[in-house]
């Protein structure tokens, strides 16, 4: 058992007039939540999962969808399971 917990944030800039069908692609994906948007065409993406290569793995699957022109990471933190920081 994984005994730690990735959680990245991440900002999507994405065609404006495009927001809403990225926002239900990403909907999809497992493990992320949606936050804020703004009306430019960014929104701010959060990723929790066990191995850091998961969240790779999810930034590129983001960039694919179509209407994204960037994904940014902006935020990684690692969670042991007691909560504190390593």
């Amino acid at each position: 058992m994984n005994n730690v917990l990735h959680i990245a944030s991440l900002l999507v800039h994405c065609r404006p007039e495009l927001i809403d069908a990225v926002k239900g692609n990403l909907s999809l994906l497992p493990d992320i939540e949606l936050h804020q948007t703004s009306p430019a065409g960014k929104i701010v993406v959060v990723i929790e999962a066990e191995h850091e290569r998961r969240i790779l793995e999810t930034i590129d699957r983001i960039q694919q969808i179509p209407g994204v022109l960037n994904a940014a990471l902006i935020y990684h933190e690692l969670l042991t399971l007691e909560g504190e920081p390593e």
